[in-house]
């Protein structure tokens, strides 16, 4: 390898470290979801708190686009290097932090309102991080090569939520699950953990250099003074950012969150696999796909940009939903053996009374073991309430369901995963550089920066949130009218929440069609 590949290698290698690690950061959040509803948010209504849950992670990406703006006029003001290193800092006490906050039942509504503020924090940083890691590579890159050397920073994201779900899965295994669950447990030690590499990733970036092209720029006198003005204030320059953001970066964001964030919470919230087990075949799934980015964007070298990304969007569209109906029949009890002579139930609990009368509400907890012909396990806890005080309002049950796969359908789970990686690694793999040749150096950090936020952050961001509140409102809706004698209005409410990625993919896939330009832009950098 020559000199001048092992230099840009190392600057990869320095950009990526950092940007993967605030990935990891951002998604040790939505990777613990399930209990962080239980930790941070009021108790007696599990969906209530899941989405209450998801909706503070959607926040954190919806602020993500005003990140975009601060960081990137800061990063085309005073340059690459110092505005990433600042964003760096401020994530990862962001996370540190998040791990530390009591839970609701220490401090009450105090709890969700910090978790809040942080997660906010968290998407200000990531919304100056990225722009700023493909920018700095892209500029150090040869033209005739873009797409392959950049397509290494968008291999940090899936690699970010990969080491997440990893550190998830060790600490779940040192503590053990009742250790990991605890109120001051092992599920708040990936939090942690994040402070430790910040600061590695910290002295790695110190040592690098500024962008050539940017530091050319300004010893010339020819960075931009206004980067706002003239990214969004130029009808021209604006025309680009709208284009990036309708015909590229909005499927682009449903696609990828889809693929890898709504699949992990569909395993784990619909399909109620072990959380353990389903961050496992999750991360193979991920490991097997991700040489893909690497791949698609050096083919995107080739053939351009346009095509592999569009053929990504349509194929995603297409397939949805086959691919999620097939992981629900895998999973679906209903057409499995049950092995009845090994059903166990034990219950716990008694109501408290004095001369024939409950004095005190009293809970009662009923748990329910099954085993399946062909290897698969479920675990039921129930958890019903009873209220000594007649008239106040029920208690709604509280159920817990928790499936251990059999090997064969684990493996079609991490099949189905790695399908989906591949639509991922066709919009994303070439999307940087994509987003790097259509706007000029002086405010490149800005103008890709906000469409690519807006696509990730809010149409992206939000998917994990609205698609799991339509499949709920579905469920809903079929409970209503089976209780009222009437048809049931939706035949697959599992497949609900998909209607929104394919409709904003379907979006994206006519604009960029009919309007984007396969041709590379040429700024005389």
């Amino acid at each position: 390898m020559s000199e001048k590949k092992q230099s840009l290698a190392s600057i990869i290698a320095a950009s990526s470290v950092g940007t993967l690690i605030e990935w990891y950061d951002f998604y040790i959040f939505g990777s613990l979801a399930a209990i962080i509803a239980t930790k941070f948010f009021p108790a007696g209504n599990q969906t209530a708190a899941l989405l209450s849950t998801l909706a503070t992670f959607a926040a954190g990406f919806v602020v993500r686009p005003f990140g975009a703006i601060f960081f990137g006029r800061l990063g085309d003001l005073i340059g690459r290097k110092y505005t990433f290193l600042l964003t760096l800092i401020i994530m990862g006490l962001s996370t540190f932090l998040i791990g530390c906050i009591p839970t609701f039942a220490s401090i009450g509504y105090l709890a969700p309102f910090l978790v809040l503020v942080l997660r906010l924090l968290q998407g200000l940083a990531l919304g100056g991080e990225y722009g700023g890691a493909a920018t700095y590579v892209a500029e150090h890159s040869p033209a005739d090569r873009r797409g392959f050397w950049t397509s290494w920073i968008q291999i940090t994201a899936t690699l970010g939520l990969f080491v997440s779900l990893l550190v998830i899965y060790y600490t779940k295994k040192a503590y053990g699950p009742e250790g990991f669950e605890a109120d001051w447990g092992g599920w708040r030690v990936p939090f942690w953990i994040s402070i430790i590499m910040v600061a590695i990733s910290f002295l790695i970036r110190m040592n690098m250099s500024e962008s050539p092209l940017f530091a050319k720029l300004k010893s010339e006198g020819k960075s931009s003074t206004n980067p706002l003005k003239e990214s969004f204030g130029n009808k021209y320059n604006f025309k680009f950012v709208l284009l990036a953001l309708l015909g590229a970066t909005m499927g682009q964001g449903v696609v990828w969150y889809t693929g890898q964030f709504y699949a992990l919470s569909y395993i784990q919230n619909v399909l109620n696999v072990d959380l353990g087990e389903s961050s496992t075949l999750v991360a193979t799934g991920l490991l097997l796909g991700t040489p893909f980015f690497v791949f698609f964007g050096w083919l995107s070298d080739r053939i351009g940009r346009k095509g592999i990304m569009l053929a990504g969007m349509l194929v995603a569209i297409l397939a949805y939903r086959p691919i999620y109906d097939k992981m629900f029949q895998t999973v679906n009890l209903k057409t499995k053996t049950e092995i009845t002579e090994k059903t166990t139930v034990e219950k716990k609990g008694d109501l408290i009374k004095k001369d024939g009368v409950a004095t005190a509400d009293s809970l009662y907890t009923t748990t329910t073991k099954k085993e399946y012909a062909d290897g698969t396990k479920l675990k039921e806890v129930k958890k019903v309430t009873v209220l000594a005080d007649k008239s106040k309002e029920v208690v709604k049950p509280e159920t817990k369901k928790t499936v251990n796969l059999n090997d064969s359908d684990r493996w079609s789970l991490i099949w189905l995963v790695f399908i989906q990686l591949i639509f991922v690694t066709m919009v994303y793999g070439p999307i940087a550089a994509f987003l790097v040749e259509l706007f000029p150096t002086k405010i490149r950090y800005t103008s890709m920066s906000l469409p690519y936020h807006i696509g990730n952050g809010v149409f992206g961001g939000l998917l994990p949130f609205i698609a799991t509140a339509l499949v709920a409102g579905a469920k809903t809706a079929n409970e209503t009218a089976e209780k009222a004698g009437q048809a049931i209005p939706f035949d697959k409410p599992h497949l609900q929440g998909l209607w929104y990625p394919i409709i904003i993919a379907s979006v994206s896939f006519v604009i960029g069609l009919l309007y984007l330009s396969n041709k590379k832009m040429t700024h005389n950098d």
